[in-house]
């Protein structure tokens, strides 16, 4: 059997639903462990799904810590809770278990991640942004802002436990995006894994965790109906979080637009009034304003 783990809100079960389901496609001996932090309202009776609450887990170290502190922000506490919930089910379910966002959706496949928890205690993905310093050079500084590894992928094996109390620690410490002090909410941590256990693997897979910000150093290509990463490696899993989907719809994605369209598909299947645009919505202003901001700091040379 081969574990998985997500967390969500109740609002987000179709996705995880889908996750499921693009697992099962692959490999039929799987199982989804899902924690929803609200109520989680019809919920699938399903042998390869397991549904938790966070109050099963308040007797591991920092989980209280993090309920009291993040409890009332949705997005904190979830993400706080990923190295407890990996804990738990390391162990008392199995050796081995990746977690995974709930809007990552599978198309190919990942036998050869639980192989490598056989060698290596922890799994991570890079997010490889740009290293570009004269192009898009927000993308380039957000290697030393957002951090080298994308948290929505982590695996691990019954080795990781002590690493994952070290992330559970850091998270009931501080859970935020400050560029001050150098954190960026549950994510920047990872970066000191390599660092602190030979054992941690980079994953040089690059067909694994396919989105929007890996576009420019992690070029597309169709060889025959298949398509590829960098030319090598074939498509295993998309985030399809915003930026991703906004990137496809607005053309700057054109090989993974039947992919997307497959994702969607399946979405509506558990949400059939869902609308795509309400899963990526236009530029904000805000954001438009932000990034302009940040260009003329950049080049006025701060």
């Amino acid at each position: 059997m081969k574990h998985f783990c997500t967390i969500i809100t109740g609002d987000h079960l179709h996705k995880a639903l889908a996750l499921y389901d693009s697992l099962r496609q692959l490999d039929s001996d799987v199982h989804l462990h899902i924690l929803s932090i609200n109520t989680c309202s019809d919920f699938p009776q399903d042998s390869g799904l397991t549904l938790y609450r966070p109050e099963q887990f308040f007797d591991i170290e920092n989980a209280k810590i993090i309920a009291q502190k993040y409890s009332q922000y949705s997005d904190k506490y979830r993400w706080s809770l990923k190295p407890i919930l990996l804990q738990y089910l390391l162990q008392q379910v199995d050796t081995k278990v990746i977690y995974l966002d709930t809007d990552t959706y599978f198309f190919g496949n990942f036998q050869f991640l639980f192989d490598l928890l056989d060698t290596h205690n922890t799994l991570l993905t890079p997010h490889h942004y740009s290293r570009n310093a004269t192009k898009e050079q927000n993308w380039f500084e957000a290697n030393f802002k957002v951090g080298l590894y994308n948290a929505g992928f982590v695996g691990v094996n019954r080795d990781a436990v002590s690493l994952m109390q070290w992330w559970a620690s850091c998270c009931a410490y501080r859970c935020e995006k400050n560029p001050i002090r150098g954190t960026f909410d549950d994510q920047r941590y990872l970066d000191l894994l390599p660092v602190m256990d030979e054992r941690v693997h980079i994953l040089r897979h690059k067909g694994c965790n396919v989105a929007d910000w890996n576009r420019q150093e992690v070029p597309r290509s169709l060889q025959g109906e298949q398509v590829m990463l960098d030319n090598h490696y074939p498509l295993i899993f998309i985030h399809f979080n915003y930026t991703t989907i906004r990137s496809i719809v607005q053309g700057r994605e054109p090989l993974l637009k039947p992919h997307l369209d497959r994702y969607f598909q399946h979405l509506v299947q558990y949400k059939p009034y869902l609308k795509l645009e309400s899963m990526y919505g236009e530029d904000k202003f805000t954001d438009k304003l932000k990034f302009r901001i940040w260009q003329i700091i950049t080049d006025l040379g701060w």
